[in-house]
């Protein structure tokens, strides 16, 4: 094996743990490995629609990473401004108290805007759950994009 390979075996492995790990970005890791093989065997492995493949999917993953709370606040029937505060509070608390934190964070703000709109402590309380619930499904992708990239990658390159 050569160093190339294990440079880019060592950038995949930290994505998929950076799918699971706070502040570790994990697609973009994944994809850095992938690029650098592919400019590393000049733009002969592992095919340039294996390549191409790779970042459309981790680039979906990436939007979705950031989006998913916020979206979900929203399909719980929360407003824009419920979906716009969730997204900032969760980033802010993710930056200060990590992982947890940000769950906690846009859970207590998608609950809040969406109570002192409507008045209504089930529809923030629904609210609450369904940003939270995306937050997990999101994590869930993001793990599952970072595995697939590597396996791929292996499946490609071996």
């Amino acid at each position: 094996m050569d160093w190339l390979f294990l440079v880019a075996l060592a950038l995949l492995l930290a994505g998929v743990l950076g799918s699971v790990l706070p502040l570790l970005p994990g697609v973009p890791l994944s994809l850095a490995g992938v690029y650098g093989y592919w400019w590393g065997t000049d733009f002969s492995e592992p095919g340039l629609l294996f390549v191409v493949g790779a970042t459309v999917v981790g680039g979906i993953a990436v939007v979705g990473e950031y989006a998913a709370g916020a979206v979900s606040a929203r399909m719980g029937g929360g407003s824009r401004w419920t979906a716009a505060a969730a997204a900032v509070v969760g980033l802010l608390a993710l930056l200060v108290t990590g992982p947890l934190g940000m769950f906690v964070g846009v859970a207590l703000a998608a609950f809040a805007v969406e109570f002192y709109r409507t008045r209504d402590a089930r529809s923030g309380a629904r609210t609450a759950a369904y940003a939270v619930v995306g937050l997990l499904a999101s994590a869930i992708f993001q793990l599952v994009v970072t595995v697939s990239l590597l396996v791929g990658f292996l499946v490609a390159v071996l």
